[in-house]
């Protein structure tokens, strides 16, 4: 590895270091402060911290390596992403962040679903968190394979180091600051993502001779890879129900808990608006940045006698090619930041919940502020452990289950948050029907050996559709024959006057 790529990464993993301490001396030292930087989140900080926990490495590998095969219909789940990312801010962010705070200052999802409905059984509560802490713990695990892989492949280090460096780092700072560290450190990795995908396409068009001479280039390879409704792979029509699942992957946006616990963290709701507009803005470039990388990545690999490449490695095959090793670290970084914004964001929401929803309901009724801390830092370091543990299995099937955990908590979580937020008379027993018919509809979507037109259910249509469609089935039906308690409406009707309010404030 070249000294200035060293120096580059040193430098970086540095200063995510440094915000943990910083946040760790700023925050405060109670369960609300650790778990929800104590609703004190700026708009920027906001915003930035949603997407890059939200993007991982999908931005810099996934989504460059789908625009270097299939052209720019691999556009439409990006698309869907940022349709389904805006949605969220509208419909879910204002309103949850006010009701959280309403129902018994609510600091996990499942402690939100549990207020809300005044589950007494606290079975809605025991559920979600199974659910967050199991999918979660997987997440983790693919996000330091990755690292590992990063390490192996670009630096020439050993895979099993790469899981520890990776993980290490990203447990000593979400350990020691919480998240308040999580979300500056998302803020910073953000930046980085978003500089480098400006960065990359711009200098591989100047490479190619610029724009109109690099279109050109991809014209004369397939001209399908201009078609929008042709996967330029196969030279072969999307279909309808193609291009649906590709668009549904926006829904998956409503039931994510890593990204909405921010809506839940932020100062105020008249700063809603403000990370809405940084969030979007951020998104939609960094998206064109990755599908640019890829698309004239492709035409430039082209020019090159002999090289072959895997799609999903462009990015770092750009980087290392055609930028100085210090600039070229950097780049490396922003792979790295993708990584870990997600790591992180995944480690503290499975804490939260193992925290709260368990070690605090079943084990320690009374526990002070003070333990729940230490509890949720040991929950960091249980997960971490069992992620790397998991991690050590490279033809594991974690990746292949985490493929499928958009879609599970979007179809869970998803139609619950946005019924809970509007419907007034929705029902804990609603709220059953739905998470348990959303999650359960997702695994026989998967899992059943059922075909059509000789493909899996899944490869036919993405799972989220259906589980998301008779998910809010459910809840509206089971809402009809059930009632809502005296108390859930009393709350409901405080948390519209409360929202009424604060909106007027804007």
């Amino acid at each position: 590895m070249a000294v200035g790529t060293m120096i580059s990464l040193g430098l970086y993993f540095l200063v995510m270091l440094g915000i943990g301490w910083y946040s760790f001396k700023e925050s405060d030292t109670n369960v609300e402060g650790y778990m929800l930087g104590g609703r004190k989140l700026g708009p920027a900080v906001t915003a930035l911290s949603a997407g890059a926990s939200d993007m991982s490495g999908w931005m810099l590998m996934g989504l460059p390596g789908a625009m270097y095969v299939a052209g720019i219909s691999a556009m439409w789940i990006a698309v869907g992403l940022t349709i389904g990312a805006f949605a969220n801010y509208i419909l879910v962010a204002p309103r949850l962040r006010v009701y959280t705070e309403i129902a018994n200052n609510a600091i996990t999802l499942p402690d939100y679903f549990e207020n809300r409905f005044a589950d007494n059984s606290r079975m809605l509560r025991v559920i979600a968190s199974v659910v967050i802490v199991i999918f979660f713990t997987l997440y983790t695990s693919s996000g330091v394979v990755a690292g590992g892989k990063l390490f192996e492949s670009s630096f020439n280090l050993s895979y099993e180091l790469g899981l520890y460096v990776t993980a290490g780092v990203v447990v000593a700072y979400t350990l020691i600051g919480g998240f308040m560290a999580v979300s500056m450190t998302d803020f910073v990795q953000g930046c980085i993502m978003f500089l480098s995908l400006i960065l990359v396409p711009i200098v591989v068009i100047m490479n190619l001779g610029g724009l109109s001479d690099a279109n050109a280039i991809i014209t004369d390879i397939n001209p399908n890879l201009f078609a929008l409704f042709t996967d330029a792979s196969t030279n072969t029509a999307l279909s309808t129900i193609g291009i649906i699942s590709l668009l549904a992957w926006g829904l998956g946006y409503f039931g994510q808990p890593h990204i909405i616990v921010r809506f839940m963290a932020i100062r105020s709701v008249k700063e809603v608006p403000v990370a809405r507009r940084i969030g979007m803005s951020w998104m939609i470039m960094s998206i064109i940045g990755a599908l640019f990388t890829g698309l004239y990545g492709m035409a430039y690999v082209s020019q090159q006698d002999g090289v072959s490449i895997d799609p999903e490695t462009i990015f770092i095959y750009l980087s290392q090619l055609l930028f100085h090793p210090l600039i070229g670290g950097f780049l490396l970084a922003a792979i790295l930041a993708a990584i870990m914004s997600t790591i992180s964001s995944q480690l503290l929401v499975t804490s939260s919940s193992l925290t709260s929803d368990f070690y605090q309901v079943f084990l320690r009724k009374d526990a002070s502020e003070k333990e729940l801390v230490i509890a949720g830092r040991i929950s960091v370091i249980v997960v971490a452990a069992v992620a790397i543990a998991l991690a050590y299995d490279r033809d594991s099937t974690i990746l292949s289950l985490v493929s499928n955990a958009w879609a599970g908590f979007g179809a869970a979580f998803g139609p619950l948050v946005i019924f809970s937020l509007f419907d007034r008379h929705m029902t804990r027993a609603a709220a059953f029907a739905g998470m348990i018919t959303g999650a359960v509809t997702v695994l026989l979507w998967i899992y059943l050996p059922i075909s059509i037109g000789g493909q899996s259910l899944s490869a036919w249509m993405y799972e989220i559709v259906p589980g998301f469609i008779l998910s809010s089935i459910a809840i509206v039906v089971v809402s009809k024959i059930t009632q809502p308690r005296e108390n859930v409406k009393e709350t409901f009707e405080k948390f519209e006057e409360a929202l009424h309010h604060q909106q007027n404030v804007i």
